[in-house]
């Protein structure tokens, strides 16, 4: 039987203390240096020299389909695909692959994350499942809307039953070092999310370098946010694995400083259970197995989730299959 050291569905989520935040620091980060050469070194080096194989590999997979956002933001969403969303959610893999691997119960992904107006009804699909409810807001993805605007679809999305907030932080606010005005925004969508987790999406691929990505994690962290998520998916270039290293290492930084453990989420760009193990690795490496449970870490992804199911199907019949018997949605 596969051991994954799993907690029961549930207790690794939003379990841990929300973030209080801290006032507005500048000396925590404004003379932050990141040497972009040693980063990109070191993540290339991480996936390089730590390999996992054969059952060992099959329960980091699973570990990583438990911490699988599973999403869906697209333009032409209907009820109906959220609810095929949700169902898989519930059942990420085929019955059989379950028994082979010895599992004592279908693992579940770690949310499910829509845009505000469908959740209710991932809502509903969702009911009795644990499954938590995530939606992004605040004009997403490129968060341009009027403050007033962005906080009132804060408030929507709650009060339809959102467990947590992916948020979009102002960029420019960043690229001009407008520190204040950054805080003070993300501090007022924290206010908004009340009981909601909030993650807060940097849009890295905006910031143009990683000492602006620094410096935007230490702020977000400082204002309150629980999460600090890479990408909206929606940007040129998404999660990378320096830019996920240098926000690792803000928010190691931030609990060393406060005491306070904030999770992390790359997104975008997450398609192969490849990239799931890199990313586990880094966390892995870097934070070490603590951060390895939905309450801290999470994968925006949705693709993600079927080579993870092919990949697992085969370690137990030694078969590949087509990608197509494993559908998302």
């Amino acid at each position: 039987m596969l051991d994954t050291q799993a907690k029961p569905h549930g207790a690794g989520h939003n379990a841990l203390p929300r973030n209080p935040g801290t006032p507005l620091t500048l000396e925590w980060f404004e003379a932050q240096q990141v040497n972009t050469s040693a980063a990109e070194r070191r993540a290339d080096s991480l996936t390089k020299r730590r390999t996992v194989k054969k059952e060992y590999q099959a329960a980091w997979l699973i570990k990583a389909l438990q911490c699988i956002d599973l999403t869906t933001l697209a333009g032409d969403d209907t009820p109906g695909r959220v609810h095929r969303l949700c169902a898989k959610a519930m059942r990420p893999m085929r019955d059989d692959i379950v028994r082979s691997l010895g599992l004592k119960e279908m693992p579940k992904v770690g949310a499910v994350c829509v845009y505000p107006t469908m959740v209710p009804h991932a809502v509903k699909a969702l009911q009795g499942s644990g499954i938590p409810v995530a939606s992004v807001a605040t004009g997403f993805p490129a968060g341009l809307t009027p403050l007033s605007m962005r906080l009132a679809e804060i408030r929507y999305a709650v009060d339809e039953g959102a467990a947590e907030i992916d948020i979009v932080i102002h960029r420019a606010q960043v690229l001009r070092q407008e520190w204040s005005a950054l805080y003070d925004e993300v501090a007022a969508m924290r206010e908004a999310c009340g009981p909601a987790h909030m993650k807060a999406i940097l849009a890295t691929g905006d910031l143009k370098t990683l000492r602006n990505v620094y410096k935007a994690s230490m702020v977000a962290m400082q204002a309150g946010s629980d999460f600090i998520k890479t990408s909206t998916g929606k940007e040129d270039v998404n999660a990378t694995l320096p830019v996920s290293l240098t926000m690792i290492r803000a928010l190691r930084d931030y609990e060393d400083l406060t005491g306070h453990k904030i999770g992390f989420k790359p997104a975008g760009g997450l398609k192969s259970a490849k990239d799931a193990m890199n990313w586990l690795i880094l966390m892995k490496e870097e934070l070490g197995r603590r951060w390895l449970e939905p309450d801290l870490f999470r994968l925006g992804a949705s693709s993600m989730l079927a080579d993870i199911e092919r990949q697992l199907e085969h370690f137990v019949t030694g078969r590949y299959s087509a990608l197509s018997h494993h559908p998302v949605a």
